[in-house]
């Protein structure tokens, strides 16, 4: 397998969404690309907001197109504006650097593709793409969730 199915992204879009409604948290998005960024999946929460969908294609393709998650993304250029710039200009605007975008490997760390979620804070967003991606198992990268999910306000 050199991609993430359609049966392994509906898997990890439904276990992220039954986080986030064990959570209480907001309506989520959530979107499932393959290892070339195309779109495999995509499912949007009544009350999720009509942008929703691409930020979270966003955080997952810049992810992808980059190699790391989306939270490395941003605390490798939370210093370094012009350049986040100029890779969202380059990704044609697809290119999100907050958490959230989490690539998924296989056993091997062959990367298959990614998950990327938005409607709650970004740090709740990427628990709910971990959770996902392992229910479905895939090794998400990063591994953990960042320890200020719990703590993140709306």
């Amino acid at each position: 397998m050199t991609n993430v199915t359609l049966e392994q992204a509906d898997n990890i879009i439904s276990e992220a969404l039954i986080e986030g409604r064990r959570h209480n948290f907001m309506p989520l998005t959530v979107a499932v690309l393959d290892a070339g960024g195309c779109l495999v999946s995509l499912k949007r929460e009544d009350g999720s907001g009509i942008l929703r969908p691409e930020i979270a294609i966003g955080k997952a393709w810049g992810a992808l197109g980059m190699g790391v998650p989306s939270r490395v993304l941003r605390d490798r250029l939370a210093d370094r504006p012009s350049f986040q710039s100029a890779l969202a200009a380059a990704s044609g605007g697809r290119f999100i650097a907050v958490p959230g975008g989490v690539l998924l490997k296989r056993q091997d760390d062959f990367v298959v593709g990614a998950v990327g979620i938005s409607g709650d804070t970004s740090d709740k967003d990427e628990l709910c793409a971990i959770l996902g991606a392992r229910a479905a198992g895939f090794e998400p990268m990063p591994a953990q969730p960042s320890e200020n999910w719990a703590s993140s306000k709306l």
